[in-house]
């Protein structure tokens, strides 16, 4: 998502506009699973790229898109639902609607667990929302030893109000996992991991409300700017990570059948 060279830039209405023209338009995307609610769509590459843009969609009844917002925001409740999560945090705040973020993922058995340092920028437009974040280098938050790092070339989240007290859920990403991929997992990818992702969220979603009326209900830093209480960020603070300066592993012989058989469920 970053507009070339060194510079980190917070997104704007067109980068916004983009993000939500890539998520509603069919052109140029393949179909890769559609089940139970859920499609998964790529775009581009061929099966053997790693840096794969994926696209999946969910229809979420009695969820309002308000409370899928409030989910994909809470740091807090993303420990209860987010079963590949190790750990996330925000760094510090940029504006009022844009800040830096760790967060660190739990890849299937027997592939290295990656990370990810992102830039990240919302946007509520009437009854819709938008989520989308890029990788940024912090000098306080290098990549470590225990883990690949991994960039975000461009993440997000749109979600859509129906009008029948739900919504509709669009998550687009492309990423480079800092590694050369056996085939089999890009393939999981679309396959098993997006869906199951998707319908994580949505259940997630159902039991939001009950779960933060019990976790302080009122504070809501996304929506209420002033309760945000993180240190301030500078842009000059930041450049954007390049995927060529990182480490580059090559998982490519890593066999399928020694994946962990909770890597199976859809």
């Amino acid at each position: 998502m970053s507009r070339g060279g060194d510079m980190v830039y917070i997104p704007d209405d067109s980068d916004f506009s983009s993000f939500r023209d890539q998520c509603e338009s069919l052109e140029g995307w393949h179909c890769r699973y559609n089940k139970a609610g859920v499609t998964v769509w790529s775009q581009g590459q061929e099966e053997s790229c790693t840096v794969q843009k994926i696209k999946t969609r969910i229809s979420c009844k009695d969820v309002p898109a308000e409370t899928l917002y409030d989910v994909l925001h809470d740091t807090r409740y993303r420990k209860k639902w987010d079963s590949n999560m190790i750990e996330t945090y925000d760094i510090g705040r940029l504006t009022v609607n844009a800040d830096v973020g760790y967060y660190s993922w739990k890849c299937p058995s027997p592939l290295k667990n990656r990370d990810f340092v992102t830039l990240r920028s919302w946007l509520p437009l009437g009854n819709d929302y938008m989520i989308i974040n890029y990788s940024v280098k912090h000098p306080k938050y290098p990549p470590r030893k225990d883990f690949v790092r991994a960039v975000s070339l461009q993440t997000g989240y749109l979600i859509k109000a129906n009008g029948a007290g739900g919504c509709i859920l669009y998550y687009l990403t492309q990423v480079d996992p800092r590694g050369s991929l056996p085939k089999w997992v890009v393939n999981r990818v679309s396959q098993f991991v997006a869906p199951k992702a998707m319908k994580k969220i949505y259940k997630a979603g159902l039991k939001y409300p009950e779960w933060k009326r019990k976790h302080d209900p009122g504070y809501k830093p996304w929506v209420y700017p002033e309760q945000n209480t993180l240190p301030s960020v500078s842009l000059a603070e930041l450049s954007v990570q390049h995927a060529d300066s990182l480490e580059n592993i090559d998982e490519t012989g890593l066999p399928e059948d020694h994946l962990s058989t909770s890597d199976h469920e859809a």
